[in-house]
């Protein structure tokens, strides 16, 4: 059973800045001594959001409460490079994020990204600026990545192409972006395979 495709994210968008953002800043590793991955999303970026020594929240965009509700992230360079942990994107999902635009993204983060129906798309680094100088003057603005066409609007009237592994773009706009739903699906091909194999 096909879940249910992901063809556009609308919504207020956050940019955080800085490049090589590693996923041990997005969620530390100390928090991951968990069963499920529920809860994790009030500790995504959190050694960055709070001072280590007061507790009290820093000047991060995520304390911004011209951000509040946001739930696509725009970023720079290399996106959720660092350790494969799937911690990094299911901490983001469970703050509340459904997309990011980024200039580039580490692989292991992208696909861990796109099995949860978080599509990732790349813009350049101009139209990730516009966009940044968008949501400072208005944090207001709403924002589309369309992942059928492959393009970013705004309600401020910017509209620029963005990029995406045509296989996960795929997957998204055809509901199979869960490979363990995938699994599922497949059960009697993948028995009857079984059966043919004679080392099994």
């Amino acid at each position: 059973m096909a879940l249910e495709p992901v063809k556009q994210v609308t919504g207020t968008a956050v940019f955080i800045p800085g490049a090589d953002i590693d996923t041990d800043r997005i969620i530390p590793a100390r928090f991951m001594k968990c069963v499920t991955f529920d809860g994790l999303g009030e500790f995504a970026f959190y050694d960055v959001r709070f001072n280590s020594e007061t507790g009290e929240k820093t000047d991060h965009p995520l304390n911004d409460p011209r951000f509040s509700g946001a739930s696509i992230l725009v970023a720079g360079v290399n996106f959720g490079c660092g350790s494969s942990r799937e911690h990094a994107p299911q901490s983001l999902r469970k703050y509340g994020f459904n997309g990011v635009i980024a200039e580039s993204f580490a692989e292991i983060f992208f696909g861990n990204s796109t099995t949860l129906a978080m599509p990732c798309v790349i813009a350049t680094a101009a139209d990730i600026a516009k966009l940044h100088d968008a949501i400072e003057a208005n944090p207001a603005t709403s924002l589309t990545i369309d992942v059928d066409k492959l393009r970013v609007t705004t309600s401020g009237g910017l509209d620029f192409p963005v990029t995406m592994p045509d296989s996960a773009r795929d997957a998204l706009i055809s509901g199979r972006w869960d490979p363990i739903q995938e699994l599922l699906d497949n059960e009697k091909a993948i028995e009857a395979k079984a059966r043919e194999l004679y080392y099994v």
